[in-house]
């Protein structure tokens, strides 16, 4: 399982892009920078996009990757989420009047993208992948996934502060390889980090601690404030019985 870092980070300056991260060049995991930090070559190799929830952050790309794909002759991208989470791009975003509705062009019969529900825990195939949301604590309807290959299994935080579910589909899991985590803001922040539905680096390890052997557990960390990079990395730096790596645009990992 290969996994591609094409966005990793809580906001936008030239050098930091926000969440988009691509699994086996087929499957990527939100769209804050898909366009943005791929080719068009690569845009239309996609087969599908897990929307982990509908803040800008987080769907903003498919505006353009849809646009895109238009112009070829690539299949229709599947973009799959929550109900919840799709009835928001359906209505606020791919509504024609923010965007075109591309799940209606160049035709309904041959559109360029194609919604598919998740249901919450009950596994999906997605791009080859065997998808499972699982709903966390955000300040809108999110999910975090695992995400099953023949290679091994992912999770993915999605946006979200401390949240349980998650963690106890997480230990449940046999074939985990890494973990996606988001972290926001540093520890002084925790006030903002609360009432925006994030984490810092203190509530980051208490949910870790929730598995049985997390420091057995890459954790990769995204979403950082880009004004707080070096704050929170330093408070990172310093959890002890967690194995955590920072990521950075354009890592790419065998997993």
């Amino acid at each position: 399982m290969e996994l591609r870092v094409i966005g990793c980070h809580g906001g936008e300056t030239p050098k930091h892009r926000t969440s988009s991260f691509i699994l086996d060049e087929r499957l990527a995991i939100d769209a804050g920078a898909l366009t943005s930090g791929l080719e068009v070559a690569e845009q239309v190799k996609l087969e599908g996009v897990l929307v982990s929830h509908a803040h800008l952050d987080h769907v903003r790309d498919l505006a353009t990757l849809a646009d895109n794909r238009c112009q070829t002759a690539c299949p229709p991208l599947v973009i799959a989420g929550t109900r919840e989470t799709l009835r928001v791009l359906r209505t606020h975003f791919f509504n024609n009047e923010l965007w075109p509705d591309f799940a209606a062009i160049p035709s309904i019969g041959q559109p360029t993208v194609r919604y598919l529900e998740l249901e919450p825990e009950q596994p999906t195939e997605v791009a080859g992948c065997i998808v499972r949301a699982v709903h966390v604590s955000h300040t809108i309807d999110s999910a975090g996934f695992v995400v099953e290959t023949r290679d091994g299994a992912i999770g993915y935080s999605g946006d979200t502060g401390p949240t349980e579910r998650l963690w106890q589909v997480l230990e449940a899991q046999k074939n985990l390889r890494a973990l996606l985590m988001e972290v926001s803001f540093p520890n002084r922040e925790q006030r903002l980090a609360t009432v925006s539905g994030h984490h810092t680096p203190r509530t980051l390890r208490e949910d870790l601690l929730k598995l049985q052997r997390p420091q057995d557990l890459p954790t990769l960390l995204y979403h950082i404030k880009p004004v707080f990079q070096a704050e929170v990395e330093r408070e990172c730096a310093r959890l002890e019985g967690v194995s955590l790596e920072v990521l950075k645009l354009g890592d790419h990992f065998v997993l």
